[in-house]
């Protein structure tokens, strides 16, 4: 498979390989930069003690460059920049490390004397880390490194993938070798390989040395071939349907084609005690940190809303939000629009270019800052850090009305950032609902402490790159 499932969330096995072989990379750096500064800067009597205490130091800063570059995307199968970008976010990634490891160095006295063999170790990791990163890019590109897929069915089902999966970057871990046209089946399929069998599947499943079939079918119980199918499993080739196979791919769920009843079926949505107070243990702890980091910016903004609108403008707005099991709260944030902004009472999407945002709105938007009063709706437990983004409750009513599983999504607290924000711009419109929806039910089916963490890191690439806000 191309992907390994880590606590619940699908990992593209090539980027957990990567991130492993980054932490001994680094691990090594951080030696060989000790090594040089000891020899250049310590007396014979201390370089063995100095060596020794090397280890554990090690590893810290090994976790803490991998942290540093999985926040600016480095280790997302979506990231679409080439060389340049890549250089652009190590780089930012290696200068937030070392001002982190440099802010321990300072404040920490134990810690000072390793100082120095930073200044060696970071610039040897990132020549270390440019250099294997490109040699990744190219490996990564020859589809000898990648699993055979073949999708049976060339229909209005089977063309989601070729819609929904266009770029190189969707295709990380797999080729399509062709797709199987099917008797009775309209073709939908333009620009790819369309087979007609004139064998049975089986056979040429072994032929074409497939790893992966995709039933993608659009009447799947009368042209579902499963005793073949069941000779493809025995011969080592996994078998999986379009909607598990956008999970584990794309991060998301098709709820167009889920069936009735997979919510109810599905045995990855299990919770319990143990898991909602570890849940909420690191809700509290990110808030309270995210709090303490954040606390001038906050100040900041409410100075600068005061000054663009006087002094009586109200610095927040508070508004009516759809959260767990579809009760209602409050929501606040810092306000981005004017003040009558929806005078007539009448609820709207946000849209580009918006003539009610303020020009201290705009800002704010873009950088995310509008969410952070929400810490305090998570401090009283209205949301949590990491969930869907809670939506407003006519926009609730509408969207239940016209998408399959809309109300699944608040089988969990809404939150702060998200998956779907991480995946999907900002949803203006039914159409945005439905597709960061598909996100969501990801999220609601395999959430996890995991993948909530590694979330948190990746929201710093949204704020940092923009994306999404509006």
């Amino acid at each position: 498979m191309a992907t390994v499932r880590v606590f619940n969330h699908h990992v593209h096995t090539t980027f957990t390989w990567l991130a492993l072989a980054d932490i001994v990379l680094f691990t090594v750096s951080f030696f060989a930069g000790s090594y040089l500064f000891a020899t250049l800067h310590i007396g014979p009597d201390s370089f063995s003690a100095y060596l020794g205490q090397t280890p554990m130091r090690a590893i810290v800063f090994a976790l803490v460059v991998l942290a540093s570059l999985s926040a600016m995307g480095l280790y997302e199968p979506r990231m679409r920049e080439g060389l340049n970008g890549v250089l652009i976010r190590t780089t930012g990634g290696f200068i937030a490390a070392t001002a982190v490891l440099g802010l321990a160095f300072y404040l920490l006295p134990e810690f000072q004397r390793w100082g120095g063999a930073l200044l060696y170790a970071a610039p040897i990791a990132f020549t270390v880390n440019l250099i294997t990163r490109t040699a990744f890019i190219n490996l990564t590109d020859l589809d000898q490194f990648k699993h055979r897929v073949l999708v049976y069915g060339a229909g209005f089902t089977a063309s989601t993938i070729t819609s929904s999966m266009r770029r190189k970057t969707d295709r990380q871990g797999f080729v399509i070798v062709g797709f199987v046209r099917v008797d009775d089946e309209d073709p939908r399929i333009t620009g790819e390989r369309v087979i007609n069998l004139r064998q049975p599947l089986s056979e040429y499943a072994r032929q074409a040395e497939i790893d992966q079939i995709v039933v993608a079918l659009d009447k799947k119980r009368s042209q579902t071939p499963s005793d073949e199918l069941f000779k493809c499993r025995l011969q080592g080739v996994k078998v999986l349907n379009i909607v598990n196979f956008f999970e584990r791919e794309a991060g998301k769920i098709l709820v167009d084609f889920a069936s009735p009843g997979w919510m109810t079926l599905t045995e990855d949505m299990r919770s319990g005690s143990a898991k909602s107070l570890s849940k909420r243990a690191f809700d509290i702890a990110a808030s309270c940190i995210l709090l303490l980091g954040t606390w001038p910016i906050m100040l900041l903004t409410a100075l600068a809303i005061w000054l663009e609108d006087g002094f009586k403008a109200p610095i927040f707005f508070s508004q009516e939000r759809v959260g767990l099991n579809g009760k209602a709260f409050r929501v606040m944030k810092f306000r981005s629009m004017g003040v009558d902004a929806e005078g007539d009472g009448k609820a709207r999407w946000a849209t580009e270019n918006d003539s009610r945002i303020t020009r201290v709105g705009s800002f704010i938007r873009r950088t995310r800052i509008d969410e952070l009063p929400q810490i305090f709706n998570v401090m009283v437990g209205d949301m949590a850090f990491i969930g869907p983004r809670p939506e407003r409750p006519e926009f609730v009513k509408q969207l239940a009305e016209k998408i399959p599983f809309y109300n699944s999504r608040h089988c969990v607290k809404p939150g702060i950032t998200g998956w779907a924000q991480l995946c999907y711009p900002y949803g203006a419109s039914e159409e945005d609902a439905r597709q960061k929806l598909q996100f969501d039910l990801y999220y609601v089916k395999n959430h996890s402490l995991f993948l909530d963490f590694m979330i948190t890191l990746s929201t710093v690439e949204v704020v940092l790159f923009g994306k999404g806000a509006r």
